[in-house]
């Protein structure tokens, strides 16, 4: 159940950025879940290997080449999913940090009180 409903806040977060940048667009909120679940699937599946094969590169920056990764990340879900654009690294740089910032607000409503 909470994983759907982190898969929904997403989608959520993926309207409302592709709203306020310009260089991204959904086709409609469908599309968005559709972003949310390949980011999600990417982030699981293609990340970790990224992220070792430019290891050398992320030591040498001190972790800033994961930003880079983090929007390789994105441009992906754009090949992948139809209906879903974003207009270049650049965008794709802002639409991951602007994503993350927004899916930590969000995900922090998920969170459960311990006893």
């Amino acid at each position: 159940m909470k994983m759907l409903l982190r898969i929904l806040l997403s989608a959520l977060a993926v309207v409302v950025l592709a709203n306020i940048l310009p260089g991204v667009t959904v086709a409609s909120y469908w599309v968005a879940i559709i972003v949310a679940v390949v980011l999600s699937l990417l982030n699981v599946l293609v990340k970790p290997l990224l992220i070792i094969l430019t290891l050398p590169v992320t030591l040498i920056t001190l972790g800033l080449f994961l930003l880079i990764i983090n929007a390789l990340i994105i441009l992906m879900a754009d090949a992948l999913v139809g209906g879903f654009s974003v207009d270049g690294i650049w965008w794709a740089l802002a639409f991951s940090l602007l994503l993350s910032l927004f899916q930590a607000i969000l995900f922090s409503f998920l969170k459960e009180e311990k006893r």
